[in-house]
């Protein structure tokens, strides 16, 4: 059997958005078995996607594969394993490393295209700006692996069983990427107080985010934590499956919610879907942003100061968000 080792690190989204590649390949092609080099924790991403997909954790940040030295330890530990074939899907300093190591020992070795150049056209202000759609995260991972691409793919079939549970995640990596947190607690109310709604599950990470989470749930009685209910990422994605829809930034946990399945509305500001982040079998429908500014989108990851200094991309109002996440389970 042919074994070929994906390399991705870095953050959480851009891990998942590799899970649903990996499961629609490894289906077509079950002779082959697909390894996931990542970090530790995004291990339950690759739970279940087929008997030849693997997954090996390595984390490059801290411990004995940190520096130059830990990665040509690394190196030496994936030489022993014996792929055939090396596909670089992260494009960074570590991971040119690694390939370059691979290169020299004879291995056949594959890298992403992140179209870099394309995002800087879409980003670019005035005359210079062409706001068109760029080949997907999706499409950059099928690329860079030697097979023949899977067939279809990328759709997923939402089912409303009528359960009322909605999923909130109200924060992303960086603040241009954020729904303003007054307007999305207006947001919580509104669809609080809808007869259609039974639960609100509210996730975010630990610290601040979280102490303001918890005072949310105190003042909405259909609202509860995720993480009170919720050990680790392995059952934040089995809630998910359950939700009638995710409410989400332009962040992770559209990802992951996409990668069980779960419907999604996602909010987004300084980033644009055409940057080809938007979650596996998401619809643009589902998108809500304003497309009357021409400045979106200002930046690909939202890390960028707002040009205006107002922020406008975020200036939607709380009732049009409700209303469209109510739209998702309403009775006919």
């Amino acid at each position: 059997m042919k074994r070929i080792l994906l390399i991705r690190f870095s953050a959480l989204g851009d891990v998942a958005m590799l899970a649903p590649v990996v499961r629609e390949v490894a289906k077509a092609n079950p002779d082959v078995e697909f390894t996931v080099l990542s970090r530790p924790m995004c291990e339950p991403l690759f739970e279940g996607l087929g008997e030849n997909v693997k997954f090996r954790g390595a984390d490059v940040k801290h411990g004995e594969y940190h520096s130059l030295k830990g990665l040509y330890k690394l190196f030496r530990e994936l030489h022993q394993e014996h792929y055939d074939i090396i596909c670089d899907m992260h494009d960074v300093l570590r991971t040119k490393v690694l390939r370059k190591l691979f290169r020299l020992h004879g291995y056949e070795v594959h890298k992403i295209n992140k179209h870099r150049e394309l995002r800087k056209i879409i980003t670019a202000q005035g005359d210079r700006k062409q706001l068109r759609q760029l080949p997907t995260s999706f499409e950059n991972y099928i690329e860079a692996l030697p097979l023949s691409p899977p067939e279809g793919g990328g759709h997923n079939a939402f089912v409303n069983e009528g359960r009322g549970a909605i999923g909130i995640a109200p924060f992303a990596a960086h603040q241009g990427k954020i729904y303003p947190l007054e307007k999305m607690e207006e947001v919580v109310k509104n669809l609080n107080a809808n007869p259609n709604v039974n639960i609100i599950y509210l996730l975010s990470a630990p610290g601040k985010e979280r102490e303001l989470m918890r005072e949310w749930a105190g003042k909405y009685p259909n609202v509860r934590l995720a993480a009170d209910e919720c050990k680790d990422l392995r059952e934040e994605l089995r809630l998910m499956k359950t939700l009638n829809v995710m409410l989400t930034m332009d962040s992770a946990n559209m990802h992951l919610a996409s990668l069980v399945g779960t419907r999604v509305i996602s909010v987004w500001g300084a980033t644009h879907p055409y940057a080809g982040f938007l979650g596996w079998g998401q619809s643009s429908e589902d998108c809500i942003q304003r497309d009357d500014l021409p400045c979106r989108p200002c930046s690909i990851y939202g890390n960028k100061p707002c040009l205006r200094g107002d922020m406008a991309c975020m200036q939607i109002a709380p009732s049009a968000i409700a209303e469209r996440v109510i739209s998702c389970i309403a009775p006919d």
